[in-house]
């Protein structure tokens, strides 16, 4: 009987050894498998921690994919570029919105310095503003010479253009009718030479300076109305003071060493 106790037990043992399944626990392949891809992702984030934020966004989505997770495709953010500023001038830049309010300026100031019977302003186009002075009051018939008479009219236009940041060209014009000088001097010549005349003698003045003005002559060229009666021919006849916003009206430069007028 002892010897049957002893085998019954031996089989109960090796019966108990047999129930059991070998290898590891099933929790234990999928903590496994999770650790595993986390050091993977982890591993990823890290190859990639210096690259470029568009490659970053492309591979985040990828990922997204793999563990199926589907969504709206990533937003890659491109960086806009930065253009260089332009380079400044020695006058600021006036937005042609401001024309108007420097014309309505010049207006009034032509009305309290009481030149509206002789100066007359108007605004050309957004960047550009005209004071129109007739010969008349300049210059006597024929001649280039500023009169005398007319220094106080161009000394009050030079204080109203010369705080404004505008460019002044000052353009001589005349009517068609023939005039008397030496050979081969004609209308054009005399509104060259008046238009250097009225520069000269700001620059000698010393009230604006060259690299803000420029001259020009027309002639009989640019005529306001036709000249086929005396009154239309005395408008013709005339001297604009053009002012423009941009700096690249006048020809002269301070920085050329060159103050000289021509004629």
């Amino acid at each position: 009987m002892a010897e049957e106790n002893e085998k019954q037990q031996e089989e109960e043992k090796k019966e108990k050894k047999c129930d059991c399944s070998g290898g590891a626990p099933a929790w234990m392949v999928t903590y496994s498998d999770l650790v595993t891809l986390l050091l993977t992702f982890f591993v990823l984030l890290m190859s990639m921690a210096n690259l470029d934020p568009v490659r970053f966004t492309e591979a985040s989505s990828s990922l997204k994919d793999a563990f199926g997770i589907h969504s709206r495709p990533a937003h890659v953010e491109f960086a806009i570029p930065i253009l260089p500023a332009p380079p400044k001038t020695k006058f600021t830049p006036v937005q042609p919105q401001m024309t108007k309010k420097i014309y309505q300026r010049v207006k009034a100031q032509i009305d309290d310095l009481d030149l509206g019977q002789t100066v007359d302003a108007i605004n050309q186009d957004s960047e550009t503003i005209i004071l129109r002075v007739n010969n008349t009051v300049l210059f006597k018939p024929g001649e280039s010479r500023v009169s005398p008479q007319a220094y106080p009219v161009l000394r009050k236009i030079a204080d109203m253009v010369r705080p404004l940041p505008m460019n002044m060209r000052v353009e001589g014009h005349t009517d068609n009718q023939a005039i008397s000088g030496p050979a081969g001097y004609n209308n054009w010549d005399l509104s060259i030479a008046r238009a250097v005349s009225v520069t000269r003698f700001y620059e000698q003045g010393e009230l604006l300076p060259l690299d803000r003005m420029s001259a020009i002559g027309y002639g009989d060229q640019r005529p306001l109305v036709l000249n086929t009666t005396e009154e239309n021919r005395s408008k013709n006849r005339r001297v604009d003071f053009v002012l423009r916003v941009k700096s690249s009206i006048g020809t002269g430069s301070a920085s050329n060493g060159s103050n000289r007028i021509p004629l």
